[in-house]
């Protein structure tokens, strides 16, 4: 088959044409490769359905899924448009006639930024005291993205769904909540909902159209060169995955990258240890930018290992399935499952006979009913199963009666049974702290190790202890790199920034003057900077203070919060140099935040709002249409977690 032309992005049309015609050729090159004489068969857009295919993300990775779902679409007879749902508004909607919806979720069940507006529409118009049905004529279907181990998992999509349906929109297939795992899921969605608009579920092609795609043509589309201040995964119920890379190291093939360095950030006394740990890309082929992240692949901590060894009564040598085969339960525990949050299926299985019986009955839809329960940890559920439930135990070969019930070994399942409860080990993602001008074959990271005690136990975070405490002496890690196209510099080098980033969120903005420096960009940078205390977390004071002897960093504000008795956070320097701010903003001024989304962007957000209120003599409304405005024209952009 010839390879389907795609429109380039320097091309003449806008995002929204770009994409039209990049669906309509889809559908051309693929019926006109089932063609013996493709001149003998007139195509034009009249032959090919309409679909909008909205997404909403925050780092990338519905976006991806978005335009491979295009591609999909031009081989089952769409002619697809990939709209951006900051692009998208309940009049547009009224006027389609096919929808799918790609959409994350992040902290505490919020929009991604792109979907905020949208979302916020949707809720007024789904929850008037007199609704209308607006989206009559429109057909739906959704895809959520998401992670549970947060409570509001896939939040945003059940959301849209919801509201949708209660807007007049006919829901075609039922929406799909997809974990971090989510490719099996998301293929079997894909493929039911284009049948379904289609009028052939099922999978089956219209007479007219190309064969429907499989699951390796619609999740693992590889280019024809083949060969995202601690962030998990799924970032909160984000969407922090990469789907391929150009090089062929992907997140499903990560590349081996040796470690280069690692070392301490704070100075001693610091209440806090963050990493700043260097990776080498040489002959991997993988090419980043400042802003995108980059997917790290850790391994279980020896010590948690032979705890969960123990409490099972086995010595890490049994047999036990695994992705691509069988190994031995130790590597399992090691390198391939999550010994974190346990599932309600490990729960139900180990710990309560009564929690078994409904899994057994209801599936997965126990994991509703259990989760108030959980237990923090999978050795937490171990530990507590020689105490729980004990009128029923159970041996490697089932339940057993044993009178009185104290037989704790007999409760545990068999390793085979005991690793198939278990989440696989996903990937963490971590904003890039440099730039690749500045740093040719190597990516860098700032890493805040996670450690902590909970019911007497210590605990640390998988990835941040991993790279903290035994990568360099392993030597390699597995990566990828994930393209975060919605946070980056400013395109134009004279255009001034304004960055907010505390703790590790100075990450991306270590990159980003690091670019800006390279390429010798004049537009003035503005960083805001925070943490405990300055003598010991100030993290890369000695290069910020060169960049300012440079003259790359115009402005650096700092706000420790422990080095006096009134406790200071950026968002209070940002409000006392409001009009300086807003002058900046006025003057074309982008405006960047990275760290934490359930307080720090938040508060930063409000503060944004009264500084353009304060110093622009704003209403609150005028200054909340001010910030969209500036949302909408990609001047505010957030890599929050």
């Amino acid at each position: 088959m010839s390879p389907v032309p795609l429109i380039p992005d320097n091309a003449p049309f806008s995002p929204e044409q770009r994409a039209w015609l990049n669906g309509f050729f889809a559908g051309v090159f693929s019926r006109s490769a089932q063609t013996p004489n493709p001149g003998a068969q007139t195509l034009s857009s009249a032959a090919l359905q309409p679909l909008t295919i909205l997404f909403g993300s925050q780092t990338g990775t519905a976006e991806g899924l978005a335009k491979k779902t295009a591609k999909a679409a031009g081989k089952r007879g769409f002619a697809a448009t990939v709209l951006d749902m900051a692009q998208a508004d309940l009049a547009r909607l009224g006027t389609e006639k096919n929808l799918l919806i790609i959409t994350s979720t992040y902290g505490d069940g919020e929009p991604p930024d792109n979907a905020s507006a949208l979302h916020a529409a949707l809720k007024v118009a789904a929850n008037a005291s007199e609704p209308t049905r607006p989206l009559a004529n429109l057909r739906f279907s959704v895809c959520a993205l998401g992670d549970t181990n947060y409570v509001q998992f896939c939040q945003c999509g059940k959301d849209l769904d919801t509201w949708l349906e209660k807007l007049g929109a006919t829901r075609t297939t039922p929406r799909t909540d997809c974990d971090l795992d989510y490719d099996a899921k998301f293929t079997t969605w894909l493929d039911t909902a284009l049948g379904a608009l289609s009028g052939t579920v099922g999978g089956a092609s219209r007479p007219d159209s190309a064969p429907s795609p499989t699951a390796s043509e619609i999740v693992n589309l590889r280019p024809a060169t083949a060969g995202t201040n601690t962030v998990p995964a799924a970032a909160g119920n984000s969407d922090k995955s990469q789907i391929v890379n150009e090089s062929g190291f992907s997140r499903s093939n990560p590349f081996p990258a040796p470690i280069l360095a690692v070392r301490n950030l704070n100075a001693p006394g610091s209440a806090k240890e963050v990493n700043h740990v260097e990776f080498s890309l040489e002959g991997s082929g993988l090419a980043y930018e400042a802003g995108d992240a980059l997917g790290v692949y850790p391994q279980n901590c020896p010590q948690l290992v032979a705890e969960v060894l123990a409490a099972l009564g086995c010595d890490g040598e049994e047999a036990v399935p695994a992705p691509g085969g069988g190994t031995s339960l130790r590597r399992a525990l090691t390198e391939l499952y999550d010994l974190g949050k346990p599932s309600a299926e490990l729960q139900a299985l180990v710990s309560c006979p009564v929690g078994a019986s409904l899994l057994a009955t209801e599936g997965s839809g126990i994991a509703g009913k259990l989760a108030p329960t959980l237990a923090h940890h999978v050795i937490d559920v171990l530990l507590q199963s020689k105490i729980v439930c004990p009128a029923t135990a159970r041996t490697n070969t089932g339940p057993v009666a044993t009178g009185n019930g104290e037989n704790p070994k007999s409760k545990i399942p068999s390793p085979a049974a005991f690793v198939a409860t278990l989440k696989k080990l996903q990937p963490r993602l971590y904003s890039i702290s440099s730039s690749p001008k500045a740093h040719p074959g190597q990516v860098h990271l700032t890493v805040g190790t996670v450690r902590y005690e909970m019911d007497g136990r210590p605990r640390k975070g998988a990835c941040s202890a991993f790279l903290a405490e035994r990568a360099l002496a392993h030597g390699h890690a597995g990566v990828f790199v994930h393209s975060n196209k919605a946070f980056r510099p400013p395109v134009r080098g004279d255009t001034p920034m304004i960055m907010v980033g505390p703790g590790t969120g100075i990450a991306p903005f270590r990159a980003f003057l690091e670019e800006r420096r390279a390429t010798g960009a004049t537009g003035k940078n503005w960083l805001f900077f925070g943490d405990q205390r300055a003598a010991t977390d100030f993290l890369y004071r000695d290069e910020l203070r060169a960049l300012q002897v440079a003259g790359t960093l115009a402005r650096l504000d700092t706000a420790f919060s422990r080095d006096q008795t009134e406790k200071i956070y950026v968002q209070q320097r940002m409000l006392e140099n409001a009009a300086e701010l807003f002058a900046w903003l006025e003057a074309g001024a982008h405006f960047y935040v990275c760290g934490d989304a359930s307080r720090m962007a938040k508060d930063v957000d409000a503060a944004l709002h009264r500084i353009i209120e304060q110093a622009g003599g704003k209403t609150p409304d005028e200054a909340a249409t001010y910030v969209q405005s500036m949302k909408t024209a990609k001047r505010y952009a957030r890599d929050v977690y």
